[in-house]
């Protein structure tokens, strides 16, 4: 059975370089690990509303989803008390959230096990099985990228906290990844199901992802397009519903505009000279990635 890896950042950053930019700047690193702690917590709430839709069956998965509740609250504490220690904010992350457009970006009902309970826990499955593997990504990335930086007492700490959160999470995608083999196994109907959820959570939590870090010019129109890549893995029947449904909050996204002035305002309040010589480039740099993106669309048309 295909496995399924994250992708990189619009196809070009990975986690190591991603990760790299955070360690260097406190408030971003700080920011970072608060977003850590909210998806942690997060998670704890969504699959106790998986269990309670299983309601005692099977009971085996109902018994391995009540311990991994236990291990994201637990994470969510250790980053908790790791945030209290360092004096850092412990509200709501600041921009767009991951697990937010996650769940904005799923189809509800097939993640619900009362309509078709199979189908249901293999949607259940699978979308906590991609979350987790980019959790592991950037964990990884995070413990490599603290390993190079200065050795302060600060990123020694953070660098350990990780570390004990790492090999459960990691514990977690072997956990998703047995169960999904095992279902696969049972025909080649059931194989055909379990990829072609693969294909359809994995282009969720891509767009869930890139929404979550790209706040640049022209990410209104790769929001959109994310979207209709993730419609395309669905049946011809569901995608008009599943666009107009998420079309207007994607294209016209006010937490997306709110973002940019945040940053723009912390970036001129802290070094108005690096927000003239290096946010406003990068900023602009979305307009020149979206033209590119079209002028290749374009070109994709012209020749088929």
């Amino acid at each position: 059975m295909a496995v399924i890896y994250p992708r990189k950042f619009q196809n070009a950053l990975s986690a190591r370089d991603i990760l790299k930019q955070v360690v260097s700047d406190r408030q971003l690193h700080l920011i970072t690990l608060n977003r850590y702690r909210y998806n942690e917590q997060h998670s704890c709430k969504e699959l106790t509303e998986v269990i309670e839709q299983l309601n005692g069956q099977p009971r085996e998965l109902v018994q391995d989803l009540s311990h991994h509740v236990t291990d994201e609250a637990r994470h969510s504490m250790w980053l908790t008390d790791l945030l209290v220690e360092l004096g850092a904010d412990i509200g709501k992350p600041p921009g767009v959230s991951y697990i937010d457009e996650f769940e904005r970006l799923l189809d509800k009902d097939a993640y619900d096990p009362k309509r078709n309970l199979e189908d249901g826990i293999i949607a259940a499955l699978v979308a906590i099985n991609v979350t987790e593997k980019r959790g592991c990504e950037y964990f990884s990335a995070h413990i490599y990228a603290l390993k190079q930086a200065p050795q302060t007492p600060e990123n020694i700490k953070i660098r350990e906290t990780i570390a004990k959160i790492f090999p459960e999470e990691a514990g977690h995608v072997r956990w998703g990844n047995r169960w999904l083999a095992q279902i696969a196994d049972k025909s080649p109907e059931h194989r055909q199901k379990v990829k072609q959820a693969k294909q359809k959570y994995a282009a969720i939590e891509q767009a869930a992802f890139e929404s979550g870090i790209d706040f640049t010019l022209g990410a209104e129109l790769r929001r959109v397009a994310n979207l209709v890549e993730v419609a395309n893995t669905m049946a011809l029947w569901e995608r008009p519903r599943y666009l107009m449904e998420r079309l207007p909050q994607t294209l016209l996204a006010p937490e997306l505009q709110f973002t940019r002035i945040q940053a723009a305002q912390k970036a001129w309040q802290r070094d108005p000279q690096a927000f003239i010589e290096k946010f406003v480039p990068i900023f602009f740099q979305g307009i020149q990635s979206a033209e590119n993106k079209s002028q290749k669309t374009t070109v994709k048309k012209e020749i088929n």
